[in-house]
């Protein structure tokens, strides 16, 4: 497995290197040129039997990524793992009434005008945030254990307006599942961490803003939207959106941290020239130039991802590192054909509770039976209701509502 790896990694190496080469020698014929030999390379990579996911994988990660939303339509779904024949063609009806979601969601798309081509008629972006709303809602009813995080819709409407809604409610489903799942739990423990891996790549490969920005204390907040959104919230042009969209897919869920510190380390002197404070620095950070190298720096996080893994970033990122969905991805694998993240959590949560029964056995010690934790959990509550009353009640029990939830989610 590890010599698979390291293939990959090698090969991952070279395509960004003859990328980057061709990007600053090439002019507009030889760049025609290229743009036709690519489009028959994958037009052949999707035509053979199996169809060679390793060719597709290089051709979305090399310069000018997939060309076209239509072959993107074709590429996706290969990238992701989701067979297009097994797709229903007629989508599930939502229940918009009795959807807890639905506000928020609703709330959030409205206010989406932005993230829709400019001129798109009034009549025919009302339709495409109706199907937006759908698509969101089918997914979240179909996993109750993912949960909705705003910034979520500026990821699906990206695929909506790339695939269409049918085509866009299959993927978007398997990105939720695997790319995203850390971003949709209850709370933001697991998003908090990954963007923890920020600093760490920042520090090895330019010391002086690493330092810079622990002065000043800027934290890595500035990123949250970059990172939740795959920066479809903060890139007003969709054409980078999706040569982005065409990178994180053939890579590892982690890049798009990868790609926020290249962004940083790109604006090394603006950082650098910025008044060591944390509102100025959060302020230049948080705003995106508009006239980024979007190709240099692809090549350049992809350089980083490289020389250093998220296998050897998460040994300094100790705190949850197990406890993430991310952590379930190996470095240089296609995410989406491995195992769903919450197989692989729930495996790994039995081993430790079967560990941990084995050392207090070894020691000596009684595990007490979950029935009797209940038991005392319930007698701890009503303690807690009679000294603080019935608003403690109301509270108490609505977290009580949880635990059999829990129990199927995680036995």
């Amino acid at each position: 497995m590890l010599c698979g790896w390291l293939v990959f990694a090698e090969h991952f190496r070279q395509v960004l290197q003859i990328g980057r080469v061709l990007f600053v020698v090439s002019s507009p014929l030889d760049a025609e040129s290229r743009r036709k030999k690519k489009t028959a390379e994958i037009s052949q990579a999707l035509n053979v039997r199996p169809v060679d996911v390793a060719t597709l994988r290089r051709m979305a990660i090399s310069e000018g990524g997939l060309l076209t939303d239509e072959i993107r339509r074709q590429v996706w779904p290969r990238l992701l793992n989701v067979s297009v024949d097994q797709i229903p063609e007629e989508l599930e009806m939502i229940d918009r009434d009795n959807n807890k979601d639905f506000n928020q969601v609703l709330l959030d798309v409205q206010r989406s005008l932005r993230r829709f081509p400019p001129g798109m008629p009034d009549e025919q972006r009302a339709g495409l945030q109706e199907e937006l709303i759908d698509i969101i809602l089918r997914v979240l009813v179909k996993n109750p254990q993912l949960h909705y995080y705003q910034g979520y819709h500026d990821i699906v409407v990206t695929f909506l307006l790339v695939l269409g809604e049918r085509l866009a409610t299959a993927l978007v489903e398997k990105l939720s599942t695997h790319h995203l799942r850390d971003f949709m739990d209850p709370t933001m423990d697991n998003t908090t961490h990954i963007l923890n891996y920020l600093m760490p790549i920042i520090e090895r490969v330019n010391p002086e803003v690493y330092d810079f920005m622990q002065q000043a204390e800027v934290g890595t907040i500035f990123a949250l939207s970059w990172l939740i959104t795959w920066f479809g919230h903060v890139l007003s042009d969709f054409r980078h959106v999706v040569r982005l969209y065409d990178f994180f897919l053939a890579c590892h869920p982690l890049m798009p941290i990868y790609f926020a510190a290249v962004i940083v380390l790109h604006r090394e002197e603006e950082v650098l020239e910025c008044e060591c404070d944390m509102a100025m620095m959060h302020h230049l950070l948080s705003r995106i130039p508009e006239d980024l190298p979007y190709e240099t720096l692809i090549s350049r996080a992809g350089d980083l991802f490289v020389q250093f893994p998220p296998s050897e970033l998460a040994r300094g990122v100790h705190q949850r590192s197990q406890e993430t969905a991310v952590s379930t991805f190996t470095d240089f694998e296609l995410a989406s054909t491995q195992q769903r993240p919450d197989v692989v959590l729930r495996r790994r949560r039995k081993e430790q509770q079967l560990q941990q029964r084995t050392l207090e056995a070894k020691h000596g010690k009684v595990t007490v039976a979950r029935p009797t934790a209940r038991r005392f959990m319930r007698l701890a509550v009503m303690g807690l209701t009679v000294a603080l009353g019935a608003a403690a009640l109301a509270m108490v029990n609505s977290a009580l509502e949880w635990a059999p939830k829990l129990d199927i989610l995680f036995p």
